[in-house]
C-alpha cells in the first residue's frame, strides 16, 4: 500500500474532494484525522473508511483559526506518534460572474484572504512535528484560473495564484527539513457541484452564459481540455495518495496540472 504506516491529517475532510482523498488515503493505509466546521460530513466520510477497513478519526474545529488547529495537530501527534500528510482541502464560498465593475472590494478580497489564511494556519501547524521528524508531506489546492484570463472570477483567480506562489515558496523554507510542498490544480470537478459550496459559486457564472451548472461544465469539458472531460474525484483523490507517498519523494515545489488539458504545462 502506497501509504502505509503514515499518519494524515486533511482538513476540509467532509467536503466532496477532501472526503475522496481521505477515503483514498485511508485505503492505501494511512491513518486519517478529517477536520471540519460540520459534523455531519465528517462522520460520513469516517463511516465510510471504516466500512472499508480503514482508520479514521473526527475534529469539529475552524481552519481559519490558528489555536484550534495547532492543539488538534498537537493531539495527533500525541496519539499517534507523528504527522506524516497534511491536505488542505478546505473551501471557501465567495462570488464568481460578475465583472470588474459589479464586485465590490470585500467580495474581491474574501477568497483571497480565506485562502491563504486558511492554509498558512494549517501549513504552520504540521510544520513542527514534520520537522521534528525529519519528514512529512504539504499538500494544497489551486484552479487553472491562476493561469487564465477572463471575466468574472478576479478574486478566486488571484486567490489561486496566491495558493500557488505560497506553495513553492513554502517547499523552498521547509525542504531542508525533509518536508515536501505540493499544489494540486484540478480544473472543475462535476461530481462536486452536488456536495459542496461550488453549486452555489458556479451557478452566476453559468447563468451569465445562458445556461446552467451542468450545461456550463459540459461546454467547458468538450471546449476547454485536451482530453473532452473535466477530472474526477478520483482523478485528484488517487494522486493525491501517489504525491502523498514516498514513490514522489523527488517531487517538492511543484504545481500538479491535473486539469485535464484545460492549461499544457
Amino acid at each position: 500500500m502506497l501509504l502505509e504506516n503514515k499518519v494524515a491529517i486533511v482538513h476540509g475532510g467532509g467536503g466532496a474532494l477532501g472526503g475522496a482523498a481521505a477515503r483514498v488515503f485511508a485505503r492505501e493505509g494511512a491513518e486519517v484525522h478529517l477536520v471540519g466546521r460540520t459534523p455531519g460530513p465528517l462522520d460520513a466520510v469516517t463511516d465510510d473508511i471504516e466500512a472499508a477497513g480503514g482508520r479514521a478519526s473526527t475534529a469539529v474545529l475552524d481552519a481559519f483559526e490558528p489555536e484550534p488547529v495547532r492543539e488538534h495537530v498537537a493531539r495527533v501527534v500525541r496519539g499517534s506518534g507523528r504527522v506524516d500528510i497534511a491536505l488542505n482541502a478546505v473551501g471557501v464560498p465567495h462570488l464568481q460572474g460578475p465583472p470588474l465593475e459589479e464586485v465590490s472590494l470585500p467580495q474581491f478580497l474574501r477568497p483571497i484572504e480565506g485562502y491563504l489564511r486558511t492554509n498558512f494556519v494549517t501549513a504552520q501547524a504540521v510544520a513542527e512535528p514534520m520537522r521534528a521528524q525529519g519528514a512529512g508531506v504539504v499538500l494544497t489546492l489551486s484552479t487553472p484560473g491562476s493561469q487564465l484570463p477572463g471575466t468574472g472570477y478576479l478574486g478566486y483567480a488571484a486567490a489561486c495564484g496566491a495558493v500557488e506562489a505560497f506553495s513553492r515558496v513554502l517547499a523552498g523554507e521547509l525542504g531542508r527539513d525533509g518536508i515536501r510542498v505540493v499544489c494540486l490544480r484540478p480544473n472543475a470537478i462535476p461530481e462536486s457541484v452536488a456536495t459542496s459550496h461550488v453549486g452555489e459559486v458556479f451557478a452566476p457564472v453559468a447563468e451569465r452564459a445562458g445556461t446552467d451548472v451542468p450545461g456550463w461544465l459540459a461546454a467547458m469539458a468538450d471546449q476547454a481540455t485536451l482530453l473532452g472531460r473535466l477530472p474526477t474525484l478520483a482523478d485528484v483523490a488517487e494522486y493525491a495518495a501517489f504525491v502523498a507517498s514516498d514513490r514522489a519523494g523527488a517531487m517538492t515545489a511543484a504545481i500538479a496540472n491535473l486539469t485535464c488539458g484545460t492549461l499544457a504545462d
